[in-house]
């Protein structure tokens, strides 16, 4: 069966946003794009400092509470049947459980084809971005660089240190193609 879905994991400020625009660009059909990202934006503004939602500290840890993994696993099947309804989809995530997030979307998906990629950039490198970027709490991209691949399989694994996001996007595409 076809794949309808690629999954990027990456620590934050790993590269995994630039790698999706270029895999959209690279790949020959049409890839809607959604990402953790967006899903925290949705949340009504309480949840992103409750306990309850989700909580980024001051050292850059983030928490996660019961509302927000039950709007999450809402978000994660509305995504899979778009994918079920003919859509390929292109999720760009942090896994901050390591293989218990992957777990998550494994029953969210039911079966369905997904080419699983991992996102690694070293830490120092990433936490310059993040300091560059200037939109996250410093300390999150040092504190998710390994702990978000601990107990997670990947099909392909590509690493951003010194790879442009292209080259990333090129090396997975002929992958999925």
């Amino acid at each position: 069966m076809t794949t309808r879905m690629i999954i990027l994991n990456g620590g934050s400020s790993s590269g995994k946003s630039g790698i999706v625009r270029c895999l959209q660009a690279q790949l020959a059909d049409p890839w809607l794009a959604f990402g953790c990202d967006s899903f925290v934006d949705a949340l009504p503004a309480k949840m992103r400092a409750s306990d309850e939602g989700i909580v980024f500290a001051s050292d850059g840890e983030v928490s996660v509470g019961a509302d927000f993994r039950a709007l999450e696993a809402a978000w994660m099947n509305g995504v899979v049947a778009m994918a079920h309804a003919g859509a390929r989809v292109i999720i760009d995530d942090v896994f901050l459980g390591g293989g218990a997030s992957q777990q998550r979307w494994q029953k969210a998906l039911g079966g369905l084809p997904v080419f699983w990629v991992g996102v690694r950039c070293d830490s120092a490198v990433a936490a310059g971005r993040e300091v560059a970027r200037g939109d996250r709490v410093q300390g999150m991209a040092a504190a998710q660089a390994d702990v978000v691949h601990e107990g997670v399989s990947y099909d392909l694994e590509v690493d951003t240190t010194h790879t442009e996001s292209l080259t990333c996007a090129r090396t997975i595409a002929a992958h999925v193609s």
